[in-house]
């Protein structure tokens, strides 16, 4: 749960998109993957997390820590991933 600043869950995709796209350059790729229009902010438990994805995967996934700001994760909580792409695949 947020407490402050108050930021609507539009301006948090679009900072988390930025910040990918930051990344990508920085890391030398010119053609990163594009994240698709719905990616949203998700909560699980407590938290939540802003979920850049596309069709086929997963491409980003930035908790919102409780000052607002965005850190992006290496490992996310898997429940994530059931939400919004479905069942995992065995």
């Amino acid at each position: 749960m947020r407490k402050l600043p108050e930021v609507s869950d539009e301006e948090l995709v679009i900072r988390a998109k930025r910040a990918y796209f930051t990344a990508a350059r920085k890391e030398g790729r010119e053609s990163p993957d594009m994240p698709s229009n719905t990616s949203d902010v998700v909560q699980v438990g407590e938290k939540e997390y802003v979920e850049l994805h596309n069709g086929n995967a997963i491409l980003a996934v930035y908790r919102v820590r409780n000052d607002g700001v965005l850190k992006r994760l290496v490992r996310w909580p898997r429940e994530l991933e059931t939400l919004t792409m479905g069942p995992l695949r065995s």
